[in-house]
């Protein structure tokens, strides 16, 4: 298994299982991890992120599919989609670059709808 495959593995393992600190310990100190919100840099930025979303997807009736994953060397890209409580997330997709062990960038596309 690639180093790149070994850390997205890990990565969606602790999503799924809404660790932070797990999150946190993919991400090199200087990561940078873009998406229609803003860019954000560093741990602390990218914490204070998954620290709100993440409650968001600890229901038992959340659904969660990946539909795609693609690695190639230092990169990774997966599509998803997801219901929560309080959004649809009809189509998502992140891409990954992951250099010495770390995702040093991530950005992050999604088409959300919130719930009435």
């Amino acid at each position: 298994m690639s180093a790149t495959q070994s850390v997205l593995e890990h990565h969606l393992e602790m999503f799924g299982e809404g660790d932070v600190d797990g999150l946190m310990s993919d991400y090199a100190d200087d990561a940078v991890f873009i998406s229609a919100d803003g860019t954000l840099v560093g741990h602390d930025d990218i914490r204070s992120m998954y620290e709100e979303l993440l409650p968001e997807f600890d229901d038992p009736s959340v659904s969660f599919s990946l539909d795609e994953q693609v690695v190639r060397d230092e990169y990774a890209y997966i599509v998803w989609h997801a219901e929560t409580p309080e959004n649809v997330y009809e189509f998502a997709s992140d891409t990954f670059v992951v250099r010495d062990g770390e995702i040093v960038a991530q950005t992050l596309a999604a088409d959300v709808s919130p719930k009435a």
